[in-house]
């Protein structure tokens, strides 16, 4: 290459800067030199000094940070009560109550509850059933509690959970349409009352359909991703799941009448793909709360440092349950 003499005398100007993956350039300093100075190659003259405008430290907190500065997870459940489950009392239906092996709704519920009720101190879950006709009137209800108490629809553990799906089971008929948005609103308005960081609501919503809601549904996810708030659903039987997938933000963030969700709060997994042909249902079962619990911690700790929100100092030294798949 040429480069003419009074061109290489020419000053060179040298900004330095610390790149940043999502283009949030961190400007360090600057220096002048020149193409002569610079074509001396490495030598006591080739060294320069830049000055350092602005110095910040940003830590970077884990989830096991706020659970142990007391962070408290607060699980709520919702089952999928529609008529196109089939009837409970069928061997063909998805809520069939058979003596020899828990269904599908069961088998969901347990894995990941039994999971995350450790993060959970009181051990008290709201459940709820979506799509079915309830005594003695035969309204349709798209968020009753399975306790029967509209007053408190807690169950005592998963093993209470359990009990009471099996008894709204006996006396709901199952009904429609597919409903998500009114129990979603239901645990965000909850999430909407402690927005500290002592709490984050996760919502467990089992189904086995299309989403009759689609809009609603849309607009009740993007409000919620700005609370402390993630929703898991699972999704049984043999039906396409093109809607679970596409609120499930992975790929494209989900969006309502152009307003895009502030987070990806979603994960959605189809049952059907844990399902162990050997018959090793232990092993199916873990590898299903290993992958919908695996997005959980990194939700959490993406509204805590959305908010600045900071752990509190550790309560305790005692080891904690980690969820699956997170370190």
């Amino acid at each position: 290459m040429f480069v003419s003499a009074r061109l290489s005398r020419r000053t060179v100007k040298v900004d330095v800067y610390d790149w940043d993956r999502d283009g949030s350039h961190d400007f360090i300093g600057e220096f002048t030199t020149s193409y002569r100075e610079l074509s001396r190659g490495q030598n006591q003259f080739n060294v320069y000094e830049v000055t350092l405008l602005s110095f910040k430290v940003e830590s970077e907190y884990t989830f096991v940070d706020f659970i142990r500065g007391g962070t408290q997870l607060n699980f709520t459940v919702a089952i999928d009560f529609t008529a196109s489950n089939g009837s409970p009392s069928q061997p063909s239906s998805l809520h069939y109550m058979s003596p020899y092996q828990m269904n599908a709704y069961g088998m969901a519920l347990k894995a990941v509850g039994e999971v995350i009720q450790d993060y959970d101190s009181d051990k008290l879950f709201p459940a709820y059933g979506f799509g079915a006709k309830l005594p003695p009137n035969g309204n349709v209800s798209h968020a009753f509690p399975l306790s029967g108490d509209s007053v408190n629809p807690n169950c005592v553990g998963i093993e209470g959970v359990l009990q009471a799906y099996f008894e709204s089971l006996r006396t709901v008929t199952l009904y429609g349409p597919t409903n998500f948005a009114p129990v979603i609103n239901q645990v965000a308005n909850c999430a909407a009352e402690i927005t500290d960081g002592s709490q984050y609501f996760v919502l467990l919503m089992i189904t086995d359909g299309v989403i009759s809601d689609m809009l609603q549904t849309k607009e009740a996810v993007v409000n919620a991703a700005s609370l402390p708030m993630s929703i898991i659903i699972v999704g049984v039987g043999p039906a396409e799941f093109d809607a679970m997938e596409e609120l499930d933000g992975d790929e494209v963030r989900v969006s309502f009448k152009g307003r895009e969700a502030e987070r990806d709060i979603v994960q959605f997994v189809p049952f059907r793909d844990y399902i162990d042909r050997t018959g090793n249902q232990v092993l199916s079962m873990a590898r299903l709360a290993k992958d919908v619990l695996a997005e959980i911690p990194d939700q959490i700790l993406s509204f805590m440092k959305t908010r600045g929100i900071e752990p509190r100092p550790g309560l305790s030294c005692s080891p904690l349950p980690d969820l699956p798949g997170h370190i």
